[in-house]
C-alpha cells in the first residue's frame, strides 16, 4: 500500500464501495479515531475508547447491507474518506465517517458530508439524516451543529462490554441522537 500522504488538491469522486475496498476502508477508519495516528486529526476518540473502531467483518455487513452503502471518497485515485449511508424509511443513517487525519481540518468534511445528505435525499427521497454521536464529544457535535444538526437530547446507552465498539476509558458514555431536516431541493 502507498504510504505517501494524499494530496490536498484534485477532484474528488465519489462511488459504493466493494469488497475489494475492505481492507483500506478498516485502515481508513481505525487511522481516524483510534491509536496516536488517529492524533494528526480532531476526530481522535483514543483518549475515551480504546481499542478497535471497526473490523473487517463489520465493514462487509455495511458495503453487502440491504438499504445500506458505504460511501467512498478518492483524490486522485487514493482513498481520503468514508461514510454509511444506510436507508430507514424517511430518514437516513449517517455513520463511519472518517477523513484521513493529515487532511482533516481543511473543509473536506463539509463537503462530504453535504454530497452525503443529497445522495440520500436524491436516491432514498428522504426528508432527514440521523446520526448518533458520543455525547461527550462537544468538539464534534458543534461542528455537526454548524452543518445544521441539532441534538435531540435522545440517548443510548454505550455498549459496555462489547470490544466490537472498543475499550471505553470512562464510564459515562452514551450516544446522542442528532437530526437534521433535508429539504427537497438544494
Amino acid at each position: 500500500m502507498d504510504t505517501a500522504p494524499p494530496r490536498e488538491s484534485g477532484e474528488l469522486t465519489f462511488r459504493d464501495a466493494t469488497d475489494a475496498d475492505v481492507t483500506a476502508l478498516v485502515e481508513l477508519i481505525e487511522s481516524a479515531y483510534r491509536g496516536d495516528s488517529s492524533r494528526a486529526g480532531w476526530t481522535t476518540e483514543a483518549d475515551i475508547l480504546q481499542g478497535r473502531r471497526t473490523d473487517p467483518q463489520g465493514v462487509r455487513e455495511v458495503v453487502g447491507g440491504s438499504g445500506s452503502r458505504l460511501l467512498v471518497v478518492e483524490r486522485d485515485g487514493a482513498l481520503i474518506a468514508c461514510c454509511q449511508l444506510e436507508h430507514r424509511g424517511e430518514a437516513a443513517y449517517f455513520g463511519m465517517f472518517a477523513v484521513r487525519p493529515a487532511l482533516q481540518g481543511a473543509g473536506l468534511g463539509k463537503v462530504i458530508i453535504a454530497e452525503a445528505e443529497r445522495t440520500v435525499r436524491e436516491t432514498w427521497g428522504v426528508r432527514e439524516m440521523h446520526m448518533t454521536v458520543i455525547s461527550v464529544r462537544e468538539e464534534l457535535i458543534a461542528w455537526y451543529e454548524r452543518r445544521g444538526y441539532r441534538r435531540t437530547g435522545e440517548l443510548t446507552p454505550f455498549p459496555y462490554g462489547n470490544e466490537r465498539f472498543g475499550i471505553p476509558q470512562r464510564d459515562d458514555l452514551v450516544f446522542e441522537l442528532l437530526i437534521k431536516e433535508l429539504p427537497r431541493e438544494v
